[in-house]
């Protein structure tokens, strides 16, 4: 079988600077795979590369044993993307835009009402779904947004801080989805986050990139026993030179 991504010595200039220098790393299907790093370390240019959003300076990318810069459409057929900053259309309530959603991105054998359903149950939004999505808080949005991401069940989900805005109980409700569809539906993800403890949850190994470079890749077990730390937050303060 196939590796999910396969990401070999990944680099990307932009002008004077080198946003990435040489990352590799591969995700095996199935997997939750985490980034980790500080701002501007590199994280959502990655995910930018993998979702073929942008191309890689030089380097390699393979999604499910596609060559994702020579093949762009067919990968993007198979990929699910989550913007940290993404919004959603103002005007339509929330049902309307998980229905426009679902047609822009079906296939011809894609069950609509059942696909709908699953983005309902997903967002948890309930009757709020009659609404305006200008009506909606922050962290409504948020669950909208996670809920279009999820709701076609794509082989790779690519999520950029997908709890961003969210309060606890929903934060762990959306931990919990996502860690069921990988479970249920032979979903990989591929997610970035600022929130140690959501990483140290849900992810099955994490990468840190630091200055554009994958320094440490691990389990998160792993990564604590090998630098004598508590938790995550504590292993990524030690590797950047903050501890």
């Amino acid at each position: 079988m196939s590796l999910a991504v396969e990401a070999n010595l990944i680099t990307k200039q932009f002008g004077q600077v080198r946003a990435l220098d040489g990352v590799s790393f591969n995700i095996e299907p199935g997997e939750i795979y985490g980034l980790i790093g500080p701002n501007g370390a590199g994280k959502t240019t990655t995910l930018r590369i993998v979702c073929t959003l942008i191309q890689p300076t030089t380097g390699t990318i393979k999604i499910f044993g596609q060559d994702a810069t020579k093949q762009p459409e067919k990968t993007r057929q198979i990929i699910s993307y989550l913007p940290e900053e993404s919004g959603v259309y103002p005007n339509l309530t929330g049902l309307e835009y998980l229905q426009f959603m679902a047609k822009l991105q079906s296939k011809p054998d894609t069950n609509l009402k059942a696909t709908i359903e699953e983005a309902t149950e997903i967002c948890g939004l309930g009757d709020r779904l009659k609404d305006k999505s200008k009506t909606y808080s922050k962290g409504m949005k948020r669950r909208l947004l996670v809920a279009r991401a999820l709701m076609t069940r794509p082989k790779l989900a690519v999520l950029d801080e997908p709890a961003s805005g969210l309060d606890v109980l929903y934060a762990y409700h959306i931990r919990e989805i996502i860690k069921r569809y990988v479970k249920e539906h032979d979903v990989t993800v591929l997610l970035s986050s600022h929130n140690m403890l959501e990483v140290e949850y849900l992810c099955d190994r994490v990468a840190l990139v630091h200055k554009g470079k994958l320094v440490i890749e691990g389990e998160p077990k792993t990564l604590k026993a090998q630098y004598s730390s508590e938790n995550l937050e504590e292993v990524f303060a030690k590797v950047v030179g903050f501890a």
